[in-house]
């Protein structure tokens, strides 16, 4: 074979691979072109049962974009520590970071995944708002006002 012929097929054979590449890049659901679109809906958190005492809070993170992220941080200007819980039937434990998938939610619910809020700037009743600053992975912050509820209050049930 000569040196041209065999030049031409590499080429082609590389032209090949390299758009196979592309393409399979280009299909992933997180490629470049999916975006995470976060909104934060039907937040609460029940009135703590000793005043200034630690609280959950319950929120749901709707995804309507076609790319996934994470909730990585969760801050609070009215409280020291806000940090991110999983219960299952027998613990619950601390965890660094919750999935929001593409096109879908993460609900923050009781018994499941919540926040844990403690350190009160000031002892929370009902009616008060309590904001919260919630940081994603891919470099969202959405901030927004929790209403502070009784603690029997279920979404839906006002």
């Amino acid at each position: 074979m000569s040196p041209f012929r065999r030049r031409a097929l590499y080429g082609a054979g590389l032209a090949a691979a390299l758009t196979a590449g592309t393409v399979l890049v280009g299909c992933g659901s997180d490629g470049p072109a999916a975006v995470a679109r976060l909104s934060v809906v039907d937040s609460y958190i029940p009135a703590p049962a000793s005043p200034g005492g630690m609280a959950a809070g319950y929120l749901t993170v709707r995804n309507t974009g076609a790319g996934s992220d994470e909730l990585i941080a969760v801050r609070s200007p009215g409280a020291s520590s806000v940090t991110m819980h999983r219960s299952t039937e027998r613990t619950m434990e601390e965890v660094p970071s919750l999935p929001v998938p593409a096109n879908g939610e993460l609900q923050l619910a009781r018994g499941g995944n919540h926040l844990m809020i403690m350190g009160w700037t000031k002892a929370p009743v009902v009616g008060d708002r309590l904001e919260l600053e919630l940081t994603f992975a891919k470099g969202e912050t959405i901030a927004v006002q929790v209403p502070v509820e009784s603690l029997t209050y279920r979404p839906g049930s006002k």
